[in-house]
């Protein structure tokens, strides 16, 4: 009985073939662009998360207010978490401070009544320096602070030594003569003219933090990183017994003494979280820098941080500082966008930052303090220092030639929580420059060089990070075990890497409407619901003339960048790069599905990405809820084989071949066209001058990726179902001798198992695009159709 009417309903699903909607469905009415429909709405989605994230924080924090010591326990995961999604994660080497000469300058380039001023280098990390000036009081030293400048400060603007500069910005020399021994690093600026490639002519407009950022990313660092990680070597210095400059120092200098940071825009940055990460640091001033992140994905890409505002908004880092003394100092301060696109030079991420109104601000602290305790149960340094910074009146009428701190308080507080006092009235002590002013210029591409050199060079030891990762906890001594072992790696990879949404939680609700209707198939727009406002859309082509009971395998044929399902499947001609290659297979009896992604409306989709990031989400992780709606709708269907559902993706639908079959099982095969490569190499080289790091495409990082995951990887993900990769030889994408390098692992693999019939590559002469010869012959054997 069950199975005539499982007859009965096939038989009227198939008859009605080329009716205006697809039988068991509603009416598709929804007008305009389905595709931008699809992009507002993953846009809205995030939106809506932005705020439930940030209310959700609280159950990552288990504090312990017993004392300071079972609070810093209590937050050391906190911590941890930060310091692994700033890229702090690399063992900084031995410091000694490296007083920096030449045969025509010696290292003392300045001197005052109150300080001598050297120029100095330190080691970071291997073949990382960090470099600035040192000004070591003549008098008794009170304490050791580091001033950051912002990125756009040289380390002489703040130290008094640029003839015309604001007294205010000096914040620097007010310190030393105070009596702190201040170190000052040079943070990599926001111009563009190092970011390139001489070598292969290729120019970009990114500016230095955000080139550095991009391969950094991927590699699990961040430039954030590196420039806390130069501040928390000084501080390991400042910790070393007796420190030896080239010229004595007076009594009170030697030992230790209280550790300060002091940190103005972007160095207000780098101060907040060196404080967070480093309990040696006594006291910190973060000035021009502090309020709500989330709108972090506005400002420039170089701040974007992977799953900061799960965990952290700036409140939640104040949580890591407390007890130890903290003042935020509210001062002007705004990025401007980067530099313009020119000739010759483009490719940069838009985003510009401005400091929070005071209210605002204000209103951060305010959240953050209201999970504390009161100061008579803990000791909350501070706090009363905090509102009277923001009670002053003259708070919101700050010039534009305001370029730095300058109130006397925050000078008080600082000093007072390293155990000294302000010494009021004391005037400047006027520079005398014994030589000619050092190269700013050259010292900025000393220390841009220095960061691209070691990141680059984390490129070829990745392989033994993913060994260790990856390859050593797969067991391959059956396939039963191997599936097993699988799956905490797959686990991760879903989680960690390409971000996971929850299941979704509406009907999926299918829509159709005609659109084509052949000799041979009949096509019709499909919409599916994922979760409010967001939706799955795409083109169903359905073959005529099956027979009562049949069914056949579906392929899911995706697009490229910017592209439309109707490349895919246009029965009116040979669409460029796809060949309409879903109108040919349906041509040919299979089951077609051709979804619209959302990598669509250039830098609009982009900018979602940016908003993702910051909630550890990338745009895979639609792709991945909006590809397991259509599994499941697809299996609904009568005439559809659920356990011959396979995927087949040009270019960006290439990169989706790799990533969401490693993580949907439903899909019973993978075809990679147009992309597959030695994928960390192609994100991060400059060896090559199709690499991304020389393009538009700021959203192709993922976060830690180099040590995870390659192709190879994602591949061992798919297996033991079968696997493909179609190549031509003059697509621009990628170098043969790449994809073969990434291939040869996966064929490896698949022969280590005893399955290496079920992975092939097609190599043919031809550029971007499918060519539909071997990969046809693979789905035929794998799908068994036609039989």
């Amino acid at each position: 009985m069950r199975r005539a009417c499982a007859l009965v309903l096939f038989w009227l699903t198939a008859s009605n073939l080329g009716a205006q909607t697809l039988p068991g469905t509603q009416p598709l009415e929804m007008k305009g662009d389905l595709a931008r429909h699809m992009l507002n709405g993953i846009d809205k989605y995030l939106s809506r998360q932005i705020p439930i994230v940030a209310k959700e924080r609280e159950r990552f924090w288990k504090p312990d207010y017993s004392s300071a010591a079972a609070y810093e326990k209590s937050v050391n995961a906190n911590r941890e978490r930060l310091k692994k999604i700033l890229g702090v994660v690399d063992a900084r080497v031995p410091v000694t401070m490296e007083y920096v000469a030449t045969e025509s300058q010696p290292a003392l380039i300045a001197e005052t009544d109150a300080y001598r001023l050297h120029a100095v280098r330190w080691p970071v990390l291997q073949g990382v320096y960090g470099e600035g000036l040192l000004l070591e009081p003549k008098g008794k030293t009170v304490a050791s602070v580091v001033a950051i400048p912002d990125a756009d400060q040289t380390p002489e603007s703040i130290a008094g030594l640029t003839p015309g500069h604001v007294p205010d910005a000096e914040f620097a020399r007010v310190l030393a003569e105070q009596g702190c021994r201040v170190l000052v690093p040079t943070l990599i600026n926001r111009e563009d003219k190092h970011s390139q490639s001489e070598q292969h002519k290729r120019f970009t407009n990114q500016t230095h933090r955000e080139f550095i950022y991009r391969m950094a990313y991927q590699m699990g660092r961040h430039i954030i990183g590196y420039e806390v990680q130069k501040v928390l070597a000084a501080v390991d210095w400042f910790a070393k017994e007796n420190p030896s400059p080239p010229t004595p120092l007076p009594e009170g200098a030697r030992g230790k003494l209280p550790v300060g940071v002091f940190g103005y825009g972007e160095g207000g940055l780098i101060a907040l979280y060196s404080a967070a990460l480093d309990t040696r640091i006594q006291s910190t001033v973060v000035s021009g820098h502090f309020g709500p992140r989330e709108e972090v994905h506005n400002e420039p890409i170089y701040r974007n941080v992977w799953s900061l505002l799960k965990q952290f908004g700036d409140g939640e880092v104040i949580r890591l500082i407390v007890p130890r003394g903290l003042q935020i100092e509210h001062a002007a301060f705004a990025t401007g966008d980067p530099p313009a696109a020119r000739q010759g030079r483009s490719g940069a991420a838009p985003g510009k930052y401005a400091i929070a109104p005071t209210k605002v601000v204000v209103s951060e602290i305010e959240r953050v303090l209201s999970t504390l305790p009161k100061e008579r149960d803990f000791p909350r340094k501070s706090v009363d220092f905090w509102w009277e910074i923001f009670a002053r009146g003259k708070l919101g009428g700050l010039g534009a030639a305001y370029k730095g701190p300058s109130f006397e308080r925050t000078y008080q507080e600082f000093l007072s929580q390293l155990g000294a006092e302000l010494k009021k009235g004391a005037a400047p002590a006027g520079s005398k420059t014994r030589l000619k002013a050092l190269d700013p210029d050259a010292r900025q591409k000393r220390q841009f060089d220095q960061l691209v050199d070691f990141t680059q060079k984390l490129l070829p030891e990745s392989k033994h990070r993913r060994q260790e990762f990856f390859w050593s906890k797969l067991d391959t001594s059956s396939l039963d075990k191997f599936k097993k072992s699988q799956e905490p790696l797959r686990d991760y990879f879903s989680k960690e890497i390409i971000g996971q949404l929850p299941e979704p939680n509406v009907p999926l609700n299918p829509r159709t409407r005609l659109l084509y209707d052949t000799p041979k198939w009949s096509g019709y727009e499909v919409v599916l619901d994922v979760y409010e406002d967001v939706i799955s859309y795409g083109i169903l082509l359905v073959p005529k003339g099956m027979k009562p009971g049949e069914k056949r395998p579906c392929i899911v044929c995706q697009h490229g960048l910017e592209g439309r399902p109707t490349d895919v499947c246009d029965p009116t001609k040979k669409t460029q790069y796809y060949n309409s290659f879903g109108a040919q297979l349906a041509d040919l009896g299979f089951v077609v599905f051709a979804p619209q992604n959302p990598y669509i409306f250039k830098n609009d989709f982009r900018q979602v990405v940016r908003k993702a990031n910051p909630l550890e989400l990338t745009l895979y992780s639609f792709i991945v809820r909006q590809h397991q709606r259509i599994l499941d709708w697809l299996k609904t269907l009568d005439f559809v084989d659920a356990g011959r559902i396979a995927y087949y993706g040009l270019s960006y639908g290439g990169k989706v071949a790799m990533r969401i079959p490693a993580i949907l099982l439903d899909y019973c095969l993978s075809i990679c066209s147009g992309d597959f490569n030695e994928w960390i190499w192609k994100n991060i080289t400059l060896e090559w001058s199709n690499s991304y790091m020389f393009s538009g495409e700021y959203e192709m990082y993922e976060f830690d990726l180099g040590n995870t995951f390659n192709y190879a990887e994602m591949a061992a993900l798919i297996a033991p179902r079968p696997f493909m990769v179609e190549r031509g030889h003059a697509d621009p994408v990628g170098l043969d001798e790449y994809v073969a390098f990434e291939f040869a692992k996966v064929r490896r693999f698949y022969a280590q198992l005893g399955i290496a019939d079920r992975t092939e590559i097609e190599w043919f002469s031809g550029g971007h695009e499918i060519n539909l010869r071997g990969t046809l012959a693979f789905l035929k054997k794998h799908l068994q159709f036609p039989k």
